[in-house]
């Protein structure tokens, strides 16, 4: 988990793993996985969530990894813009299900 503060005020954090299983998309396994990324209303548009992608994919690098990977709902489009300007590419889109069966 990589914070981003103003002194001791928080302005952003980002969470990366590294993920073994299945990575859609990815080529390579294990895969970088950029969990969440967030910044506080204020503070969006100065560059802070660009920099958080960055210690994520110096920290992938320095743990051998070279893809990171990472997902969005499909109707959050301020995300799905920030991952296109960032240098994601679309690998696929799905829908998921679920159904209870305790009845």
């Amino acid at each position: 988990m990589l914070l981003a503060t103003e002194g001791i005020t928080p302005l952003g954090f980002a969470h990366c793993q590294i993920r073994s299983d299945y990575v859609e998309g990815t080529r390579s396994s294990p895969a970088g996985y950029l969990e969440g990324i967030y910044v506080v209303e204020g503070h969006r548009h100065e560059g802070i969530a660009g920099k958080l992608l960055e210690a994520c994919e110096g920290w992938a690098r320095s743990k051998g990894i070279t893809e990171l990977a990472s997902d969005c709902e499909l109707s959050n489009e301020t995300s799905i813009a920030f991952h296109e300007r960032t240098g994601f590419r679309e690998a696929n889109r799905l829908v998921c299900f679920v159904k209870d069966i305790d009845r």
